[in-house]
């Protein structure tokens, strides 16, 4: 199910709280704060770096639904590899660049299907289109990309999904695009979460939960938004229930 659906479901599900902290000591701090409200958390490369895979088992313990955030882009044969070790590791979702390829795409969903075992959960192996701090200029003049930020996406899209993904990151602004190109069961990842009247900071393609949600996202993921508010459980909660009241 999508969230594209509309049907009543709870937000809570699709809220992914970006764990961007240095060490375990603060992410458990963080999730203290956050009070029991969260269940699906996103452990990038910082936190995972510095605190590998027995961050992720404690997280799993406390029955944490985890989005393994390390983009990974190599050649097929070492993203393959990897792709088998995190799904022994028991996460939910990983993610990698698109731009690696389809052969790289092909062999990591391979590499997946092999590596589970009896009764395990598959993951979600989502694409990595294009970064939401990645806007026109620096498209064309840095990367070297003549499309523009949509056309990009979409073509990127489209490639996941022709090589086994089940989804892809994006900015919400491109979510009705690649709906409509993959359908609405392909799902999308929405970083450059914000809410009203806050800052961007380094995100150049951002839009409000509720924006993100009426353009058709699954998944949010929220990072300082929630975890630097005053009350993070609190800001948590306003924002589940005014999704859900678009459901309802």
């Amino acid at each position: 199910m999508t969230l594209t659906e509309k049907k009543s479901i709870d937000y809570r599900d699709r809220i992914i709280v970006a764990l961007d902290v240095k060490s375990k000591t603060e992410a458990l701090e963080l999730l203290a704060r956050l009070e029991n409200q969260v269940k699906f958390v996103k452990v990038g490369m910082e936190l995972f770096y510095a605190e590998g895979y027995p961050l992720i088992e404690l997280l799993k313990k406390r029955n944490l639904r985890i989005f393994l955030d390390l983009k990974m882009h190599d050649i097929p044969n070492t993203v393959g590899r990897t792709t088998a070790q995190l799904t022994r590791l028991g996460v939910d979702m990983f993610n990698l660049h698109v731009a690696g390829g389809s052969k790289m795409m092909e062999e990591a969903r391979n590499q997946m299907e092999r590596a589970l075992i009896a009764r395990q959960e598959r993951p979600l192996l989502i694409g990595v289109t294009q970064l939401t701090s990645t806007d026109e200029r620096i498209l064309r003049e840095e990367i070297g990309i003549a499309k523009s930020v949509k056309e990009i996406v979409l073509h990127y899209a489209k490639l996941a999904k022709k090589s086994g993904l089940d989804g892809v990151v994006s900015s919400a602004l491109e979510v009705k695009s690649v709906k409509e190109a993959c359908g609405p069961s392909f799902l999308t990842v929405t970083p450059g979460i914000r809410l009203a009247g806050e800052s961007a900071h380094d995100q150049k393609r951002i839009t409000t939960p509720k924006q993100a949600i009426n353009l058709g996202s699954d998944y949010l993921v929220i990072g300082r938004s929630i975890t630097k508010a005053e009350n993070p459980a609190k800001t948590f909660e306003t924002i589940v229930n005014s999704l859900n009241k678009l459901s309802n």
